[in-house]
């Protein structure tokens, strides 16, 4: 477990320099634009956020809701097998 978290943080901060990476060209005409494309840059970005973010947050919540829908309430262990078959004998 320890191990685990350690490998997921070293991930975490060697992606820390990746992260303002960005396209020279893109950055140039956004910074050369009129407030109208700004607004609608900003625009698309939300539109692309959002829709994933609450696809994946009602799937995790189908998910949790329907958790123990396929659990089967007998105990059907090793231990309850063998009693079983040591019954039919």
């Amino acid at each position: 477990m320890l191990r685990t978290a350690l490998l997921i943080t070293g991930i975490m901060l060697l992606a820390i320099p990746a992260l303002p990476q960005s396209c020279a060209l893109c950055y140039t005409q956004a910074a050369a634009s009129g407030s109208r494309f700004i607004h609608s840059l900003r625009d698309g970005i939300l539109v692309l956020i959002f829709p994933p973010m609450f696809m994946s947050v009602a799937i995790t919540w189908l998910a949790y809701r329907k958790r123990n829908d396929f659990r089967d309430d007998d105990e059907t262990g090793p231990e309850q097998l063998e009693i079983e078959r040591d019954d039919l004998e």
